[in-house]
């Protein structure tokens, strides 16, 4: 049954944030860090609106920062018009799902805005996805056009007969390049370059094809867009997710839902200031933390944003000393990664002022060395996919807790309950983390009964155990999935990850349960070693020992491995399940999970 204020459509089930059941308390906002309100008007504009306000009041503020080219936010709002406009041209409308398979580099604002300009929805595609997952998503949202690179033109031909695709745009990371500088981009990527000129070269005839800089020059930068009438309720974004089950859902984001969400992350920045901030753009913008907290947040701000399509520690480092950046969102494996060159180097980070680390858990040793070496604040937060993503964060202020994932921003409600009934718990204790807000999607594209199990009673179910502590702050324990139970007793592999990263020897750990005929599952921990020590029988040794010290003996890995490194997702989350796979592959053992 759908929840009060609900509405279904033959596309999905909207859910309303508005929601019975148990009321939540907040005893979180007392611990707000000064200025951070506990209640925050949302205005009902639509998501083009930032755009259009950042260009009316700073027009000449750079909103583009990318490899030397700077683009105005007048002139970024011009280049998304004008986009809009050969959009049009093509025939997209209102409705029409607009796939976006792009790294971080000018063209991805630019269409994004273009896209939402018609009331079109944007379907935000990873490049580096295979033509298998490629092909479900295009089918799944129903896209006609796609805007992707030239290296990935083939790979679309391939799955094309089998999509509803029309259209396919096709634009460099050269485009916007300084004249030298794209010519030494032609030199380095040197094979892949040739081989998709020859792609184009060969399907320069085919009527599905154009190229974007075409399309923008064709347009008259003075020719406004037919009027679309968009409202705060209707779909601006399909972000696809894995969700705690099956293949990639579509979550559906309201215009008005990524607003709030972009408005909430505002709000926890007190002493910040429009027109003043730039920040770091290495975080993915297909993916939605980098969407909403790198690219639409900034826009909020009228900050520059510092484009860097891809993370290269060489580039990343280049861009902080020539850039300044304020304000750096990234993942724990990008601080980390950061870490030697901060040492040697201190003084580029200097102009780091915040940083909000999501997607994955903070391990504290980087916490701690990051802030110690940079000056900077790096603080964890938490979200997802289903809620435009963030949802808490830790004060930006010594009020910030170690392994906590914060406090709900305003306007957001949280609780653990049962899983069970879905009923509230103690303080302090364990169960299923629940959210609700203006900022939750409407539900998933086309799957009413996985809409209708995430939601209950209008509390949008994460699948992550947490709890929550006296003051309000949460902490999260593990994925619901990802809980080992081994002999009846509940281990949570986070706990046994933050152990052995506390040992000096250890510069990454993974733990996963792994099936076993005495215990149903046990404990196997895969780690990869710091680059000066070697893997041995006595590390092993030394290394269980600590944990012996540490951990109940349930807890203790019964299986300990080395590896040169772990598989990661795009954004540098360990893929625990592929672990767990590999793991039984190699030593075929029966999965009984």
């Amino acid at each position: 049954m759908l929840p009060p204020h609900s509405r279904a459509s033959s596309s999905c089930a909207q859910h309303d944030h508005e929601a019975k059941g148990f009321v939540a308390t907040s005893p979180w906002i007392q611990h707000y860090q000064q200025g951070v309100p506990a209640h925050i008007e949302l205005p009902e504009h639509t998501l083009n609106w930032l755009l259009e306000d950042a260009a009316t009041r700073y027009p000449e503020r750079t909103a583009l920062s990318y490899f030397g080219t700077k683009l105005t936010y007048i002139q970024f709002s011009r280049q998304a018009n004008r986009f809009a406009l050969a959009l049009q041209h093509l025939g997209v409308k209102k409705g029409d799902r607009v796939m976006v398979a792009l790294p971080n580099i000018p063209q991805y604002p630019l269409a994004f805005y273009g896209i939402l300009k018609l009331g079109a929805v944007v379907v935000p595609l990873n490049p580096l996805y295979t033509e298998r997952e490629m092909q479900h998503q295009i089918v799944d949202s129903g896209a006609q056009v796609i805007i992707t690179l030239p290296t990935l033109y083939s790979r679309i031909c391939a799955i094309h007969k089998q999509t509803e695709l029309k259209h396919i745009i096709v634009t460099s990371p050269a485009d916007f390049l300084p004249p030298i500088a794209r010519i030494l981009y032609t030199l380095t990527q040197g094979r892949t370059l040739h081989l998709a000129y020859l792609a184009y070269k060969e399907a320069h005839s085919d009527p599905a094809l154009h190229i974007m800089s075409d399309m923008l020059r064709r347009e008259n930068k003075d020719a406004e867009v037919a009027p679309v009438e968009i409202a705060a309720s209707d779909i601006a974004v399909l972000q696809y997710t894995g969700g705690t089950t099956g293949l990639a859902k579509g979550a559906i984001l309201t215009h008005r839902s990524l607003l709030a969400n972009a408005i909430q992350i505002r709000s926890w920045f007190t002493e910040i200031r429009d027109g003043e901030e730039s920040v770091l753009c290495v975080t993915p913008f297909f993916h939605v933390y980098g969407l909403t907290a790198c690219m639409n947040a900034s826009i909020l701000l009228a900050a520059t944003m510092i484009l860097i399509p891809r993370f290269k520690i060489k580039d990343v480092v280049k861009a902080i000393r020539r850039e300044h950046p304020t304000l750096f969102p990234g993942v724990p494996t990008m601080y980390f990664a950061l870490l030697p060159e901060a040492s040697k180097h201190p003084k580029y980070f200097r102009s780091i002022k915040y940083c909000i680390s999501g997607a994955a858990p903070l391990p504290a040793k980087v916490q701690e060395r990051f802030e110690k070496i940079t000056h900077s604040k790096l603080v964890e937060g938490y979200g997802l996919s289903e809620a435009g993503p963030v949802t808490h964060c830790n004060p930006l202020t010594e009020q910030c807790r170690n392994g906590s994932i914060g406090l709900p921003l305003p306007q957001i409600d949280a609780a653990i309950v049962t899983l069970e009934t879905g009923e509230p718990v103690s303080i302090g204790e364990v169960g299923e983390l629940v959210v609700r807000g203006p900022n939750i999607m409407q539900g998933y594209w086309k799957r009413a009964e996985e809409t209708e199990a995430i939601f209950r009673n209008g509390w949008l179910r994460t699948g992550d155990l947490g709890k929550m502590d006296k003051d309000g702050y949460f902490y999260l324990v593990e994925r619901a999935k990802d809980m080992i139970i081994a002999s009846g007793l509940k281990v949570y592999p986070r706990e046994v990850e933050e152990v052995l990263l506390r040992h000096p020897a250890v510069a990454e750990a993974a733990v996963v349960g792994v099936p076993d005929a005495y215990r149903g599952e046990t404990v196997a921990a895969f780690i990869v070693l710091k680059r000066e020590i070697t893997a041995s029988e006595q590390i092993r040794q030394t290394l269980l020992q600590f944990c012996q010290q540490e951990l109940a003996v349930y807890k203790v890995p019964k299986v300990l491995e080395f590896r040169t490194s772990l598989p990661k997702s795009f954004i540098g989350k360990v893929l625990r399940r592929e672990l767990r796979a590999q793991f039984i592959h190699e030593n075929d053992v029966p999965d009984t999970k």
